[in-house]
């Protein structure tokens, strides 16, 4: 098996110039006209590093089953479009309010507060655009259900709905049920949903579908985890973004409620868990353990 940082790195690279062709200035069929600011705050939020995790969960999901893996970067690409528009939203004055991603200024203050808005709904957007163009050649249910299985993972029940559970949370405490549920979806749906689409692009069965379902919500979890630690343990300059700001904001976290070492020891609980779940698929499945083990214990 090729070294997983490498394969992480080289996954990364395909999906930020798939991203990058296209958020070109080339106007579509259809389009009347792409606005140059418009396109410029899209590309800052999009074109800014990253590991691309969600691009490499879709793609390694339907390695397993040996499916067009050309496809998969393509859903991949969709479901990234979607994080990044979701990171430029958290990242506004009326949300997490923060200046910095990656270790550079956020949309709203490399461009304004208004442009960083409507370059998040434009990227929402393009990412059903990447799902319904006649390019990616996959059968009409299989594309409808990839459709389908996104549009809820990022809506109402959804990411979307798990942000606005996280601003809540700021003034009403929940117990630890409720702090799970808020963040399995805030965080947790589009990584499920990456480990499924996988599943659905190879027309797996049902079986292999919510194993893997299962097995995106239990590192879902955990990436909610370990970030929640490195909020607390690392600094601004290793995370690429402003460290502490979940104390600061009085944020509802697993880790403030029970500690960082009653973290750590879940983390490795979930680790075994996500081995458990890829057990059936033998040797095929080590670079998805290996991704777990990644998230596990990552360092920004």
């Amino acid at each position: 098996m090729e070294d997983f940082t490498n394969l992480l790195a080289k996954n990364a690279r395909q999906i930020g110039e798939m991203l990058d062709a296209k958020l070109s200035n080339h106007i579509e069929s259809g389009e009347i006209a792409r606005p140059p600011r418009l396109l410029a705050a899209m590309r800052h939020g999009v074109l800014n590093g990253g590991k691309r995790l969600r691009p490499f969960l879709v793609i390694e999901t339907a390695r397993l089953f040996d499916a067009n893996i050309e496809a998969a970067r393509c859903v991949g690409a969709a479901l990234e479009a979607i994080h990044c528009y979701s990171l430029i939203h958290d990242d506004l004055p009326a949300m997490d309010n923060d200046d910095l991603r990656r270790g550079k200024p956020t949309v709203h203050k490399a461009f304004d507060e208004a442009t960083a808005i409507l370059a998040g709904d434009a990227l929402l957007t393009i990412a059903f655009d990447f799902l319904s163009d006649e390019k990616l050649e996959l059968d009409a249910k299989i594309r409808l259900q990839l459709i389908n299985g996104l549009a809820r993972s990022a809506g109402l029940g959804g990411m979307v709905g798990g942000q606005v559970l996280d601003l809540e949370a700021e003034t009403k405490k929940p117990d630890e049920s409720g702090i799970i549920t808020l963040e399995a979806m805030k965080t947790g749906a589009l990584i499920r949903y990456a480990c499924e689409a996988g599943a659905i692009l190879s027309n797996a069965t049902r079986e292999d579908r919510e194993r893997l379902s299962e097995f995106g919500a239990a590192i879902g979890l955990a990436f909610q985890l370990a970030d929640d630690v490195l909020d607390v343990t690392s600094d601004t300059n290793a995370l690429g973004k402003t460290a502490g700001k979940d104390i600061a904001a009085n944020k509802a976290t697993l880790v403030a409620l029970h500690g960082v070492d009653w973290a750590k020891h879940q983390l490795e609980g979930l680790m075994e868990q996500a081995d458990g779940l890829l057990e059936p698929f033998g040797n095929k499945a080590d670079i998805l353990r290996a991704t777990a083990r990644f998230v596990i214990e990552r360092k920004n």
